[in-house]
């Protein structure tokens, strides 16, 4: 089994990495560049699906302090991410991006520090 710390790492670096997909000169996540560009579509996509992948190996005491996370929903997600591609719903997927993955974020950041 491995530290908490290596899954958590990797989310951070995937939640950076879409940041940075999605950056405007403002720091707000642009919608229209993700919905414009099946590129940017594509790219997003994977990033969740490895960071929601991350997820699931966290250790159970890690996701018993910080109970309030979704934990489920994040794997479930995942699990549409792979195997339910066809039937992806972007506006989902946005929502994701624009609300969850910043409360996400803020897991990381109060267990291993800001790493981005």
């Amino acid at each position: 089994m491995r530290d908490d710390r290596v899954y958590l790492q990797h989310i951070a670096d995937n939640i950076a990495v879409i940041e940075e997909y999605l950056r405007t000169e403002t720091g707000i996540p642009d919608e229209q560049l993700f919905r414009s560009d099946g590129r940017t579509q594509d790219a997003v996509l994977r990033r969740l699906e490895t960071l929601t992948e991350a997820t699931a190996h966290l250790s159970d005491g890690f996701k018993e302090r910080y109970r309030d996370a979704p934990w489920g929903q994040i794997y479930g997600f995942r699990n549409r991410l792979a195997h339910g591609y066809l039937e992806l719903d972007l506006n989902v997927v946005w929502r994701v991006v624009s609300e969850y993955l910043p409360a996400l974020k803020e897991v990381v950041r109060a267990e291993i520090g800001d790493v981005y």
